[in-house]
């Protein structure tokens, strides 16, 4: 089998590059293009030892000593937590990117019947591989920001009924839930209606509320108290929701005003 290095070291450049970019935007790193491109250099350069006869451990801890430096080169090196975030990123950015790739190679180069594959004469070649694979990490580095953006305001809400009924629920912060209950104005959370179908309620306060379209009497419970994220607090309704809310997992709204009593 012939073997072109030159097009193995470009490609490994290439692929190297796109890792340390996807790193350097996904943790928000700064550095510039030019120690981008000199890390994937040196990592390009160093690939020519592994056609040496090494063995396996050998080869396993000059992987690890070639990506240590890849990232001390395009990073620099500010702590060990610092640097061991980087290498893992790395790490997890490459896995992610050639498990795509050897799905694809996997899809396009062969044939399955049964449990048998055969190479259907097809394969993907270094072009593809260059053009497809900044398309994946774009989506990556996309869904990370969103997944970050979004699971940032979920919490952990424990409600204390007065009967010393307890409920645990998943709940998102909505800084647009400003509804407050002008008589004690209390901050109301909103919980869905299902949440609650094991809670007996006695003695409900009606909140008039107004929404965009329409406006009414919000049912309300006065709890003991309500616990978020180990924070504890009695100045809070609960506010009962006849509408399932359409957020990931999520049983509860949280006030715009819980923000003064979660910790920073």
């Amino acid at each position: 089998m012939t073997i072109y290095v030159d097009l193995v070291a470009f490609l490994n450049f290439a692929m190297d590059f796109l890792l340390l970019l996807t790193v350097n935007l996904t943790l928000k790193r700064n550095t510039s293009m030019k120690k981008m491109l000199f890390g994937s250099f040196v990592g390009s350069i160093t690939l020519l030892f592994l056609f040496l006869p090494i063995p396996s451990l050998l080869l396993f801890l000059f992987k690890i000593i070639v990506s240590f430096l890849i990232c001390i080169i395009t990073f620099g090196f500010h702590s060990p937590k610092y640097t061991i975030q980087n290498m893992t990123y790395f790490y997890m950015t490459g896995t992610i990117l050639g498990g795509f790739l050897y799905y694809l190679n996997l899809e396009f180069s062969y044939k399955q019947e049964g449990i048998v594959f055969f190479h259907k004469g097809l394969s993907i070649n270094f072009l593809f591989l260059i053009i497809i694979s900044p398309i994946i990490l774009y989506i990556y580095i996309r869904s990370q920001k969103k997944l970050k953006s979004q699971y940032a305001h979920y919490y952990k809400l424990i409600v204390t009924f007065k009967n010393e009924k307890k409920i645990e629920l998943n709940a998102f912060l909505d800084t647009g839930n400003k509804l407050v209950d002008p008589i004690t104005n209390k901050a109301i959370i909103l919980v869905e209606k299902e949440s609650l179908k094991q809670v007996k309620i006695k003695s409900p306060i009606f909140v008039p509320y107004h929404a965009l379209n329409h406006k009414g009497l919000l049912k309300c419970i006065s709890p003991k108290c309500v616990e978020i994220n180990g924070v504890s607090s009695k100045n809070y309704l609960i506010g009962i929701s006849e509408e399932k809310f359409h957020i990931d997992g999520i049983s509860c709204i949280l006030n715009s005003k819980c923000l003064e009593d979660l910790p920073c």
